[in-house]
């Protein structure tokens, strides 16, 4: 009888490993997650232009002169890698039309070569933006171009991580749009060294109010999650032509450089909630400053975020959601007079942890999706 007991429990490990295997807490250890870099998403203050500007892709009007340069941009995975070799750098104003845009890029050697609008332009050297009105990682628009002033505008559901289902409105286009591109040098001519390009938007509220909170262009003091990348492919010189830098074993380009002002700390743009912020202001550029505030709310976010990834391995794991916190790592949250008192809800397939906000009047929710709100 007891060989019989044995040698089900033996057959029961092999079929069944998930019943074998201890979950987390059993035997005093918890899962844990850490992000490769330190949660610092950068901040940034637009003011208001105080008239309408000249999209020309230069930035000599008075409003773009008194304008705050943001950082020089770093590398997508932050402190992990070197500083880039060369300057990007980005401007931001607004006013009751349109968000605008500038960003000047350092290049000694400019190239580009597609030119039909809403192709990949990433295959190119480029400039982005990423913008997600109400901070929820759902419903979020990409913007790119290249030197050539090509752009491509796309409307992303939610990120890739999420699903596998499809996501991108790629038949998106932005109404309104003015955009221009300045190039100090000459596009495509291996001959020469150039200096750089710059490249300047207007995008039209209208556009962007489809996503943003209360349908609405922002109003003073609001917080907007908005991230700059730029893409820099290695290049060389090729019967007088510019070429992409093969690796000689698989004879693919090598991997494009992702230069970004807030970096995610992973070789991945659409990770929102590394994103940095950004605070419209009423005041003029030049008549003022105006200190960015930090909203304590944004640490519980995180660690919701925390709590969301652990959720995630878990089910990697044992192939489910589990429902309660015995296994999980809860971090500290170091905002004030705030407290971090998650729970989590779950059904087969689906998970919810909540935690008050800071004020104590709502909800701070993530699913297993990635979509965070206040409730």
């Amino acid at each position: 009888m007891q060989s019989r007991i044995f040698l089900f429990i033996i057959l029961a490990g092999l079929l069944c490993p998930k019943m074998a295997a201890q979950e987390p807490g059993a035997d005093g250890g918890k899962i844990h997650y850490e992000h490769p870099i330190p949660f610092n998403p950068r901040q940034y203050v637009c003011y208001r232009a105080a008239e309408p500007l000249n999209i020309d892709g230069v930035a000599d009007e008075a409003a773009w002169q008194s304008a705050p340069w943001s950082e020089s941009f770093m590398d997508i995975e932050g402190q992990l890698k070197p500083e880039p070799p060369l300057e990007t750098r980005m401007k931001i104003l607004w006013d009751d039309q349109y968000l605008y845009i500038f960003g000047q890029l350092e290049e000694p050697h400019i190239w580009a070569t597609l030119r039909q609008r809403d192709t990949v332009i990433f295959y190119d050297d480029d400039f982005e933006v990423f913008i997600d009105p109400d901070g929820d990682s759902h419903g979020y628009y990409e913007l790119e171009a290249n030197a050539y002033n090509t752009l491509w505008d796309l409307i992303l559901l939610r990120p890739y991580r999420a699903d596998d289902e499809p996501k991108v409105l790629d038949e998106w286009n932005v109404r309104g749009i003015r955009t221009a591109v300045h190039v100090d040098g000459t596009i495509n001519h291996a001959s020469d060294e150039d200096a750089s390009w710059s490249i300047e938007w207007a995008i039209p509220w209208s556009a962007l109010a489809e996503l943003a909170p209360g349908g609405r262009s922002p109003q003073d003091g609001d917080q907007w999650r908005i991230n700059f990348s730029r893409v820099d492919w290695t290049m060389e010189v090729v019967n007088g032509k510019y070429r992409k830098v093969r690796d000689p074993e698989s004879g693919r380009p090598l991997p494009e450089n992702n230069w970004v002002w807030s970096p995610t700390g992973r070789i991945n743009m659409h990770m929102p909630e590394m994103w940095g912020y950004v605070q419209f202001s009423d005041l003029h550029p030049g008549e003022g400053s105006v200190s960015f505030v930090k909203n304590p709310d944004e640490q519980i976010k995180w660690a919701l975020w925390q709590m969301y990834f652990q959720q995630r391995t878990y089910h990697e794991k044992y192939g489910r959601y589990s429902p309660d916190l015995e296994g999980f790592t809860v971090p500290e949250v170091n905002a004030g007079e705030c407290s971090f008192e998650p729970e989590i809800h779950t059904t087969p397939h689906m998970f919810e942890i909540i935690a008050p906000s800071c004020n104590g009047t709502g909800l701070w929710s993530i699913r297993q999706d990635g979509k965070i709100q206040l409730k």
